[in-house]
């Protein structure tokens, strides 16, 4: 009989899938203009959206400080992937707006995404890969996607 792993292999073999997949939308992206992006900035263009935040609220999502969503928003605006606008329902707030470069960002990733996943389906078998997301599902229920890993990652 094989000996199993030790544990902490799993969740260090899963990041590597991640990262893995992460790495490749921002080689994709480096290759279409974007070279400045960073991992965590894909979790800041989720949680702006299509429909727009605030900064405070950005924070929250992200679970990060008001100050570092501030500054993460400042350092997008100046690349050109965020705007700033007043809030058309409340004119005292300023709303963050992804730009067309900004989503651009976004559906480019989700096409690197798709093709990174039927790359992995070629690579084990379509059946093989479908079993491992059902697994995944039943380990980690919810939402797949937590907007507040930067935070997590931080220790916030």
């Amino acid at each position: 009989m094989v000996e199993p792993p030790p544990g902490h292999e799993l969740p260090l073999r899963l990041f590597a899938a991640f990262r893995a997949a992460v790495d490749a939308v921002h080689a994709d992206l480096a290759a279409a203009g974007h070279p400045d992006l960073r991992p965590m900035h894909g979790f800041v263009f989720q949680a702006i959206g299509t429909r727009g935040t605030t900064a405070v609220e950005l924070g929250a999502r992200l679970g990060v400080t008001k100050q570092a969503a501030g500054k993460t928003i400042a350092a997008l605006e100046q690349q050109g992937y965020v705007e700033r606008a007043p809030d058309p329902a409340d004119a005292r707030r300023k709303a963050v707006r992804l730009t067309a470069r900004g989503l651009d960002v976004l559906d480019r990733s989700a096409r690197t995404f798709d093709r990174v996943r039927a790359e992995w389906a070629d690579r084990i078998g379509p059946e093989r890969l479908d079993g491992i997301e059902a697994g995944l599902a039943a380990l980690a229920p919810g939402e797949p996607f937590r907007l507040d890993a930067p935070g997590w990652f931080n220790g916030s």
